[in-house]
């Protein structure tokens, strides 16, 4: 069996070749750019290859009511270009091979229960830090989509008191995670990127303290066993103890269990990373064939 697969993201589009595990066989990436543009990219590389179906782990919003006459679309996106691209039916059309969608996080944490740091688990938060925030979310076995799907970036935080920003950078909201926490708060904030700022720099630590609340914030609401925090911030590996920490002092000892006893296997870094949500999109693919 040979799948196809496509993480869709803001920035660029990774297109892979699977096996039924998987496994990726080969992969390829180009710069997102106008839509029209970017598909012949897109449907060049998997030209001539047998594929028995194709699975799309995308940037977002997007619509995954299969109910929906705009089903398979990226809708508001702040990338306007892109708004309302029917992005599953082009490429179901191009290719005629049956496809799956769903979110680039949601493919992530797939990934990752099924081949990665999550494996055995059936609730499982994976969050990725980056360019935005975003959140994939399984629960009981089943990835989560609801009215829409998950907004884990635009869930609204606490400011640290002595943030030099008054209000995040988010066009839509003052005080969202993805304002306060996502690479270009950190460089609205310090005037550098995040990979520039310094190892014992006072940023990382009112990252975490953000990053924390996001974390104490799923426990209290979906409960997940694990919560993985992937992304290019989180390349800063000393953000982990820091998270650890603040999620402790957070929860105030209200919460008990054993696996709060030991936060290094609680929240944990994605093992499949940066490959997750290509992983991810070919086991969408593998469902699409049954």
């Amino acid at each position: 069996m040979l799948l196809g697969t496509l993480e869709a993201g803001g920035t660029k589009m990774v297109m892979g070749l699977a096996d039924e595990k998987g496994r990726i066989i080969r992969s390829a990436s180009c710069k997102t750019r106008l839509p029209e543009d970017t598909l012949p990219d897109i449907l060049t590389f998997f030209q001539g290859q047998r594929l028995d179906a194709l699975g799309i782990a995308t940037f977002g919003p997007v619509d995954l009511d299969p109910q929906s006459p705009s089903y398979g679309n990226i809708t508001n996106t702040p990338k306007l270009t892109w708004r309302n691209f029917p992005l599953l039916n082009r490429l179901r059309e191009a290719l005629r091979v049956p496809c799956a969608i769903d979110t680039d996080v949601n493919g992530a944490v797939l990934a990752e229960v099924r081949l990665g740091a999550a494996q055995g688990l059936r609730n499982v938060l994976y969050i990725t830090v980056g360019t935005g925030i975003g959140g994939g979310l399984m629960t009981e076995g089943q990835l989560v989509h609801g009215l829409i799907h998950p907004e884990w970036g635009h869930i609204i935080l606490s400011r640290h008191p002595q943030d030099p920003l008054t209000r995040g950078v988010c066009p839509y909201h003052d005080n969202c995670a993805e304002g306060f926490a996502a690479g270009p708060a950190m460089q609205a904030r310090w005037a550098m990127p995040a990979q520039d700022l310094p190892g014992d720099h006072r940023g990382w630590e009112m990252e975490a303290y953000y990053l924390a609340q996001i974390c104490v914030n799923a426990l209290m609401t979906v409960s997940p066993q694990r919560i993985l925090l992937g992304g290019g911030v989180m390349h800063h590996l000393d953000l982990y103890p820091m998270v650890r920490r603040h999620v402790t002092d957070l929860l105030g000892g209200y919460l008990s269990s054993p696996a709060l006893h030991d936060m290094d296997r609680f929240i944990m870094p994605p093992a499949l990373y940066p490959d997750s949500g290509l992983v991810g999109g070919a086991l969408l693919a593998l469902l699409a064939t049954r």
